[in-house]
């Protein structure tokens, strides 16, 4: 599980595309997204039907808050001491543009599975 050194977080393994997973920085680390089953049941729970998060992501509704969500649920490792408040603060210091391919990623696996 990564942790922090410094102040940073410490990265872990990389992204394997081929599990459907994408990485997203924060805090100087590249943390692993994996789009699992009970990951997207999560943020299914908090978010509202994935479907309609596709459609608004799709048409530029999407909010910053649905996507740290969705990212926060999709974490593989959470690294030890991170708060869901400072994993937001991370993506948005990042910023959109950085987060997108990862988004991308997420939402053609909604859509597409593995």
């Amino acid at each position: 599980m990564p942790s922090q050194e410094h102040g940073k977080l410490a990265s872990s393994r990389p992204a394997n595309p081929a599990r459907g997973e994408a990485a997203v920085r924060v805090g100087g680390a590249d943390l692993v997204l994996r789009p699992s089953f009970a990951a997207l049941v999560a943020a299914e729970q908090e978010l509202g039907p994935l479907f309609a998060l596709v459609e608004r992501a799709a048409s530029g509704a999407l909010g910053i808050g649905e996507l740290v969500a969705l990212f926060w649920h999709c974490l593989a490792a959470r690294p030890e001491g991170l708060t869901r408040e400072a994993f937001g603060e991370g993506v948005a210091a990042g910023g959109l543009a950085k987060a997108t391919p990862a988004l991308r990623v997420l939402l053609g696996q909604i859509l597409g599975g593995r």
